[in-house]
């Protein structure tokens, strides 16, 4: 006989755990399956191990160029080894973490794959063939990376993203295969450690969805640190001989490296989840079909996170978790606003964005009005000698020439991923340059960007 829960909640990542926190907390009793670890790609194989060695790469490049302030130092050499292992004490001190929250909060975990069935019975593949039925069920089982046909990933000369994070040597070579946030990501990370890097992207630029100005400052850095930047290509397939793999190009060129890196995104996990004896719809792509409560075709059923076609980001997973647990209860609640979002790409330099770049906005139909400001004007980029970089944002122009509310906050530089909180904030709060270039930013900050460019909107700026 089933156990009894009001919420089952199938794959603890992100989404997953959030449900069942956010849940448990309004004193729901909760169970949660997951087939591996909680904490799900974004703790084990994905955020979190990715930006730790994105800040070895930090580290690396500032002992690098330490004689800059100077300070004397040897230039200096990588123990990948320690590395990872320091990288695998942060995520096991996190994992334990949420591990112990889980408990305080008395959710039930069931280690194995959770099969949907009829009537909201959940049954785990475990010894004991456990069933469960929740009043409630959300299916949350993430995603894994996508392949390309050619490019079976072997662990050895053909990584997935999974694979570069345990990797106990670097390559002197690479060809990154796809130049989204991920790929440029690992680009980065992989080039300012001492790989030579070939980045390749089929659309016409890198990182899609971003503002022109941004990408333009990313490409620069990156050549600048002599990466070769290839768009508008395609792969073909390839070969490998002397320990090396050779990769076809649509145009006939081709790239000879040690390792070929695939990061072409992540497709959704629902194979395997029972959803053919249920209500529940799976479009072509593999994604749950729901509606902006997250609520699927089957009553009772909701999907948050990277199984369904939205923004695939951690606090997106959390956002959507939130508005799922707060339907079941009953109470009001605003949908997750997917164009209004914020963006974080933790590359070198980095990037955050929320709303709409300028092109989306003018082809929207927006008459607007642009600021941008320079980090090579700010006092503290240039103490801490990173000055490359840009704050643009864009606002509606109203009919008397005046600038309205904020539509887009674009930024590229130094720890802008810790700067977005205040355009994201003006964004969905739909101010005005005039409400934000009232406020105060402390002198020497980084945060003096941002108030210099929204301040330049109203027509008053000071230093532009």
């Amino acid at each position: 006989m089933a156990e009894e829960f009001d919420l089952v909640v199938v794959g603890g990542g992100p989404g997953g755990y959030a449900a069942a926190l956010y849940a448990s907390g309004a004193g729901m009793s909760v169970a949660l399956v997951e087939k591996d670890k909680v904490g799900g790609t974004c703790l084990h194989r994905g955020c979190i191990p990715a930006k730790h060695y994105l800040e070895t790469a930090s580290v690396f490049r500032t002992v690098s160029g330490a004689k800059e302030f100077g300070v004397q130092a040897d230039q200096p050499l990588l123990d990948l080894g320690i590395s990872r292992a320091r990288k695998q004490k942060v995520v096991d001190q996190l994992w334990k973490g949420l591990q112990g929250l889980m408990k305080r909060r008395k959710i039930k975990t069931f280690v194995g794959t959770g099969r949907l069935g009829a009537d909201h019975v959940v049954t785990v593949d475990d010894e004991a063939g456990t069933q469960l039925h929740g009043r409630h069920v959300v299916l949350a089982t993430g995603s894994v990376p996508r392949t390309i046909p050619g490019f079976e990933p072997d662990g050895s000369k053909i990584l997935t993203s999974d694979h570069v994070l345990e990797l106990d040597t670097l390559p002197a070579s690479a060809a990154v295969i796809g130049g989204g946030a991920i790929g440029c990501e690992f680009a980065s990370m992989l080039s300012d450690l001492g790989c030579d890097v070939t980045l390749l992207e089929a659309l016409p630029k890198l990182l899609p969805g971003c503002d022109a100005d941004v990408v333009d400052v990313v490409v620069k850095s990156f050549k600048r640190r002599g990466m070769t930047v290839r768009t508008g290509v395609t792969v073909e397939g390839q070969e490998q001989s002397n320990g090396q793999v050779t990769v076809r190009l649509a145009d006939g060129e081709s790239v000879t490296v040690d390792t070929v890196v695939v990061s072409v995104g992540r497709r959704p996990l629902t194979d395997g989840l029972g959803l053919e004896d249920t209500k529940v719809e799976v479009d072509e792509k593999g994604f749950i079909t729901v509606d902006n409560h997250q609520r699927t075709a089957e009553d009772g059923v909701y999907a948050v996170g990277d199984v369904v076609a939205t923004p695939q980001l951690a606090h997106v997973g959390f956002a959507e978790a939130i508005v799922a647990v707060r339907d079941m209860l009953g109470e009001a609640l605003e949908p997750v606003d997917y164009g209004k979002v914020p963006w974080c790409i933790y590359c070198h330099p980095e990037v955050a964005f929320a709303g709409m770049t300028e092109q989306a906005a003018r082809d929207a139909g927006h008459d607007v009005t642009v600021s941008k400001h320079s980090f090579n004007a700010n006092s503290r980029a240039l103490i801490i000698g990173e000055a490359e970089g840009l704050v643009k944002v864009i606002a509606e122009k109203r009919p008397d020439g005046k600038a309205g509310p904020i539509l887009g906050v674009h930024m590229v530089g130094p720890w802008v991923t810790e700067q977005l909180g205040e355009g994201w904030l003006s964004l969905n709060w739909e101010a005005t340059p005039d409400d934000m270039g009232q406020l105060i930013h402390p002198h020497p900050t980084l945060s003096e960007t941002f108030g210099e460019t929204v301040l330049t909107l109203t027509g008053r700026g000071l230093h532009g």
